[in-house]
């Protein structure tokens, strides 16, 4: 995910690695922008962070690169290569913070302020600032802001934009969620041109709607005001399914979004059988089919306005 490219700055994109306590990274190439030279060698020569964030809400980008810190032969490091191979372990090794499966980012396109998800990780026993919660079945958003605004900044301020789950363990500025927008498991994260930011969820297939987690419903997709701090549920997908992409036309009044392995709560027996628990997207399909959305407003308006 990149920030926006501006003429004679650096690009600068960020990563999450999806697992439970790894890590966010950043990549500021070591060329700047030009429009009219713009390809792919920016990717080429540039340096890798990864980011710590710290207890007061100030952060630091760290690094990867060899020789630098604790990134030297003595530690296992004997080049670069080594660094980019094996780059969970060069992230242990400087002290990044290990994070509850870090997924989509989303940069905010009047702000500039990054948004990740965290989506979940039911394994965290010790507990930080970025992810306060032990057992954390619900997932959380974070977000930051670079130094003095600069996107190759070495060092950021960060907040929880918002603790997802039920009512009882949730917040959204000193406020619980509630019954029109409590979700978990937050993983698509995309910014429209007028900075609504819109949330799609991940819950696993084995669990959702069942125990704790049958109050949420099935996968569902969230529109986010973070200025106002208000987030509402825009839609629910079918019955086992993922929501997973969403973009809109340049005038904002076409959204596609798509809907992945529908049904795949389904069992192998039953699917066997021929009994499926869901034949989305109509009801005389044979099998469930993953389909994009095309969705406009009946007054032809602008969507989420």
């Amino acid at each position: 995910m990149f920030q926006p490219a501006v003429e004679g700055e650096p690009i600068v994109c960020y990563s999450g690695d999806d697992a439970r306590f790894e890590y966010i990274y950043k990549y500021v190439s070591a060329q700047p922008y030009k429009k009219e030279t713009a390809g792919g060698h920016l990717l080429d020569n540039g340096t890798l962070y990864v980011a710590r964030f710290n207890e007061d809400g100030s952060g630091d980008w760290l690094p990867l690169v060899f020789g630098m810190g604790p990134l030297t032969p003595a530690n296992g490091f004997n080049s670069q290569a080594d660094v980019l191979v094996n780059t969970r372990f060069a992230a242990d090794t400087v002290g990044a913070t290990k994070m509850d499966r870090p997924e989509w980012g989303a940069v905010d396109p009047k702000t500039k302020d990054v948004y990740f998800t965290l989506t979940n990780n039911s394994r965290r026993t010790e507990t930080d600032a970025a992810n306060p919660r032990a057992e954390n079945d619900w997932g959380q958003i974070v977000r930051w802001t670079e130094a003095d605004g600069q996107v190759n900044a070495k060092s950021f301020n960060w907040d929880l934009f918002v603790l997802a789950g039920p009512e009882s363990d949730s917040d959204l500025a000193g406020a619980s969620l509630d019954g029109g927008n409590i979700f978990n498991s937050p993983d698509g994260l995309w910014f429209d041109a007028d900075s609504r930011l819109w949330i799609q969820t991940d819950m696993s297939e084995s669990v959702v709607n069942t125990g704790k987690w049958e109050q949420f419903g099935n996968n569902a997709m969230l529109a986010a005001d973070p200025v106002n701090k208000i987030i509402r549920r825009f839609l629910v997908g079918p019955v086992g399914q993922e929501i997973t992409g969403v973009v809109t036309t340049p005038d904002q009044k076409t959204m596609f979004v798509n809907v992945q392995h529908p049904g795949a709560t389904t069992s192998p027996e039953d699917f066997a059988k021929g009994s499926l628990v869901s034949h989305w997207p109509h009801d005389g399909a044979l099998y469930p089919r993953s389909a994009t959305l095309v969705i406009t407003r009946e007054d032809e308006g602008i969507i989420g306005a």
